[in-house]
């Protein structure tokens, strides 16, 4: 890096004379440069230093260190939530003029989101959640020299004002019934105290702890997810026709019908395709509850969906990476983005009316009431 100019202290152009005159504002002539090196936490700067006659010079960007250096660090983090490999971010650095900046050194920056990471996740949280979707990512991570697969869950829901947030991001090396129902108690602990219905994929252990630690809620199945469980037991010659048959059971402008139309389903398919037709049967009123709320727009709550988009985001960005080095690396990725994605939502139009979520507070009310 070159500094140019030659007035002691501050190394602007301030108070410089027309060339062959003098300024009375110098304070010392300067005679070429000097090379000397930068050392910062991200790598070593090169800097031309001015070689003055009397005093000293201090470039401004040594005295402003400390915000280049946060300004660097917020570069490298934000690229590393982007999905950019630690080799990447490397090169970038080089191709800036910074050298000595390694891989590893890299991983340590990303370690500065630690604060605001378990910040978001230890959040109060409000006490009233009207619906909320939970689902599980899973990617390898690196334990005790092994290669394994790891999972975050995370739940994200729509409060009184219908607008969406991200509420909880935990990690756990198994999708079992008790690490779900842990995950359901912290939902309580950090405040939430109310929830109407809880929407994922038929998981037993999700489905468990919804009964076990929510009583009173209801558990939505995904149909979208469900209909995939029905098509994966026909022959690919019939799942098209098939497929366009279920959606319109989900379409139904209400229950009753859409219950009449799955009956015609399952008998068109009783004796042809019965492993379909019994998943179908077991796992239809499940997939309907969101009817008992007529108020809501269906293709809000009756799928995962409004978690796919986010959940397709992070896989694009932790495609890079491969394998995580530990878990931690692997939960600081998740939650950096799914923080960005809260705030963007809180600037956004709300996912669901709030007009539309008056009744259900209002029936809740009424039923505390009595």
């Amino acid at each position: 890096m070159v500094v140019e100019g030659a007035d002691a202290g501050g190394g602007g152009s301030e108070g410089r004379a027309p060339k062959g005159k003098h300024s009375k504002a110098r304070k010392t002539n300067y005679s070429g440069y000097r090379v000397r090196q930068l050392h910062t936490r991200v790598g070593t700067i090169y800097l031309e230093v001015p070689k003055v006659r009397q005093g000293g010079y201090i470039p401004f960007f040594v005295t402003e260190r400390k915000r280049s250096e946060l300004a660097l660090l917020s570069l490298v983090q934000e690229a590393f939530v982007n999905g950019i490999s630690t080799r990447k971010v490397e090169r970038l650095a080089k191709s800036l003029g910074i050298e000595g900046i390694s891989a590893s050194q890299v991983s340590e920056i990303t370690k500065g989101l630690d604060g605001r990471v378990e910040e978001f996740r230890t959040r109060p949280l409000q006490a009233e959640y009207p619906f909320i979707w939970v689902d599980a990512l899973y990617e390898k991570v690196r334990r005790n020299n092994e290669v394994v697969s790891s999972a975050i869950m995370i739940a994200h829901g729509v409060d009184i004002k219908g607008q969406r947030e991200c509420l909880v991001v935990e990690p756990m090396w198994e999708e079992s019934e008790d690490s779900w129902r842990e995950f359901m108690r912290k939902l309580k602990r950090r405040g939430v105290r109310r929830v109407r219905m809880f929407i994922s994929d038929a998981h037993p252990g999700i489905q468990a702890a919804v009964k076990k630690e929510w009583l009173g809620a209801s558990w939505q199945r995904c149909k979208v997810h469900f209909m995939r469980n029905i098509l994966a037991k026909v022959p690919h010659r019939d799942k098209a026709r098939l497929a366009d048959q279920l959606k319109q059971i989900w379409l139904q402008p209400d229950r009753r019908s859409a219950e009449r139309l799955a009956e015609l389903v399952i008998e068109e398919y009783e004796e042809k395709y019965p492993e379909a037709r019994r998943c179908l049967e077991e796992g239809l009123e499940d997939s309907l509850q969101f009817y008992n709320f007529p108020e809501i727009d269906k293709r809000r709550i009756s799928s995962t969906n409004v978690l796919e988009r986010t959940n397709r985001e992070i896989r694009r960005r932790s495609r890079v990476v491969r394998v995580f080095p530990s878990i931690e690396s692997y939960l600081r990725l998740v939650t950096a983005y799914l923080i960005e994605y809260t705030e963007d939502w809180a600037n956004e139009n709300a996912y669901i009316k709030a007009d539309k979520l008056g009744p259900l507070l209002e029936q809740e009310l009424a039923q505390a009431a009595n």
